[in-house]
């Protein structure tokens, strides 16, 4: 029997299904043999004359068409049998020899790009290539797509539950079903051909130019679509609230050989738009049809659906006149654009091990402009973070923290903690020698560059190991400050400084020193000044402003962000020099 399925391939026949059961029913063993037994009988049973399956010879010969062993839609006659129960099963000489679904297996490994070109190798391969198998694989493990066309979701919703009440919540569903794809009919290697790859370029976040104001853009594989999210802060201040998603633009297949790109901003439904690749690592969307941005109220509609959508209330429920005014201006100058915008790439951080906690993106306070979103980032001895969304004081794309890890600051007692008087001695010694080794190294350089070269080296040198070592004599870096954490210390703000409501931790793992950028309306006159950084725990950290009197709290962005990996430091660190350049 065993050799008989060996010879056949595809299976054993019912004949030799039933003689193998006769056959063990008259040896008295199991009906059910291991592997390893059935080979070892198979071995034994070549060695003899009559090789067969329980007098296989005569099976054969009078077998009928129906009961033969069978190799695909040929049969296997008694010569061809018995040759190969001598020899064994020959082995393929090529790739083409083996199975079709060993050759599926094998294909769906192979990057969807070069699929095409592996189906003009022959006929068997072209028709290998068309099987849905390989393109649902290269769906789901280049580009995340689920795995059934028919069960696919767009942030929680359906995909068509999501364009009927997109395009006109008044009419019945059932009406509209029509306007969308027959993705029954629509197979995987049409959305990876016509979809999926072509606008592979676009996936990962992005910066929208919206002048100081910044933003930040999630294009994600959303079912059967490709969405643009344009990632906005909770409502202030509840900063450890879960970020909010505003879909700007979809791209989905209207046909089973055609992408269509629609505009999804306003509030009447999606509408027809464009996507144009300027050059690498950017990209602009336009909207075809504007007129699907207005409202028949008028821009006081607009703005009052603006309000409740950025601010979660009415104007007249903020009473700070100034944050009123800040408010009307960022209205005014983000709707002029009509989601005709330009989009940089960017990268979030790579992680290291020496790292004082995980780098990420962030959503922090800033007072009278609301929450906005930062990157934390790790460099050596310092920690940065970089604006994603800005204000018309400190834009996006510039670097609103820069922590020094390398200058730890030890709180005080709970009592000298509400003393802002306390703090600020505290933080501003540090300040002082920072700026008096600073100021050592520049006279050292300049004395060096006028002395001979032997002796300005050794002098910057000198310069150079007095301005690593820390004001209570730790060494620098920041695998000294995170390796040993000590105990959670309590901490609380000091007396006078603003929080903005915000319910910061009552205990923190470290302190730094830190400076933080400040500046006047549309950047003038920016000025880093010193501060305290204090980091609660892995998803919470916050800053107190002393010259502002103000503290921010900032809390992790936990969305799985995919396709938004920096692939090294040094394209991490070329992105945060070009998005300061975007601002400055």
């Amino acid at each position: 029997m065993a050799v008989c399925a060996r010879l056949c391939g595809v299976g054993q026949s019912r004949r030799c299904r039933r003689r193998q059961r006769q056959n063990q029913q008259d040896q008295g063993s199991d009906s059910e043999m291991d592997e390893e037994e059935e080979e070892r009988i198979v071995g034994h049973r070549q060695a003899d004359v009559g090789i067969g399956c329980g007098g296989l010879e005569s099976d054969v010969a009078t077998a009928g068409p129906s009961d033969a062993c069978e190799y695909g839609s040929g049969l296997v006659n008694r010569r061809s049998l018995l040759e190969a129960s001598s020899t064994g099963p020959p082995h393929p000489q090529s790739l083409a020899d083996l199975p079709p679904e060993l050759l599926v297996e094998i294909l769906s490994l192979l990057p969807g790009t070069v699929l095409p070109n592996v189906a003009l190798v022959c006929k068997k391969f072209r028709q290998i290539v068309n099987t849905e198998t390989i393109w649902r694989r290269r769906c789901t493990e280049e580009f995340g797509m689920k795995e059934d066309l028919r069960k696919m979701e767009v942030g929680g919703v359906s995909s068509r539950d999501l364009y009927v009440k997109r395009v006109n919540p008044r009419v019945k569903s059932g009406r509209f079903m029509k306007l969308l794809p027959d993705y029954e009919h629509m197979d995987y290697r049409d959305i990876y051909t016509c979809l999926l790859h072509p606008y592979r370029h676009i996936l990962g976040l992005w910066q929208p130019d919206i002048g100081p104001y910044g933003g930040l853009l999630n294009v994600v594989v959303d079912g059967l679509f490709i969405i643009g999210w344009m990632y906005l802060p909770p409502h202030d201040p509840r900063v450890e609230d879960p970020m909010r998603r505003r879909p700007l633009f979809r791209i989905h297949m209207w046909e089973s050989n055609k992408a269509t790109v629609e505009c999804m901003y306003g509030h009447k439904g999606p509408h027809k738009g464009d996507i144009q690749t300027v050059k690498k690592d950017e990209f602009s969307t336009k909207c075809n049809q504007t007129d699907h941005h207005r409202m028949p109220g008028g821009r006081q509609e607009e703005f009052r659906t603006w309000l409740e959508e950025e601010w979660g209330r009415t104007l007249e429920e903020i009473f700070h006149e100034h944050m009123q005014e800040l408010i009307l201006m960022k209205f005014i100058y983000t709707s002029q654009y009509d989601n005709c915008l330009t989009y940089r790439r960017i990268y979030l951080p790579p992680a290291m091990p020496s790292d004082l906690l995980q780098p990420g993106l962030f959503k922090g306070t800033y007072g009278s402009h609301g929450l906005e979103i930062v990157m934390l980032s790790f460099h050596e001895t310092s920690a940065r973070a970089t604006k994603l969304t800005g204000d018309p004081n400190v834009p996006a794309g510039q670097l609103t923290l820069d922590i020094d890890l390398s200058r730890p600051v030890v709180l005080p007692d709970l009592e000298r903690q509400r003393n802002i008087e306390e703090l600020s001695r505290l933080v501003l010694g540090v300040h002082e020698q920072v700026q008096r080794e600073a100021e050592q190294q520049a006279t050292a350089t300049a004395r060096g560059a006028a002395e001979e070269a032997c002796g300005g080296a050794s002098e910057a040198k000198g310069a150079e190991a007095d301005s690593s070592v820390c004001s209570d004599g730790c060494q620098p870096g920041p695998s000294n400050t995170s390796s040993n954490p000590p105990d959670a210390q309590p901490f609380v703000l000091p007396m006078g400084v603003m929080a903005r409501n915000e319910v910061y931790p009552r205990t923190c793992r470290k302190c730094f020193y830190g400076t933080g950028l400040i500046a006047g309306h549309g950047f003038t006159s920016p000025e880093r000044t010193p501060g305290l950084f204090v980091l609660f725990d892995e998803d919470r950290f916050g800053f107190i402003w002393l010259e502002l009197k103000s503290f921010s709290l900032y809390s992790r962005l936990t969305d799985h962000l995919a396709h938004a990996h920096a692939p090294n430091m040094e394209r991490f660190e070329a992105m945060l020099r070009n998005m300061q350049s975007w601002t400055s």
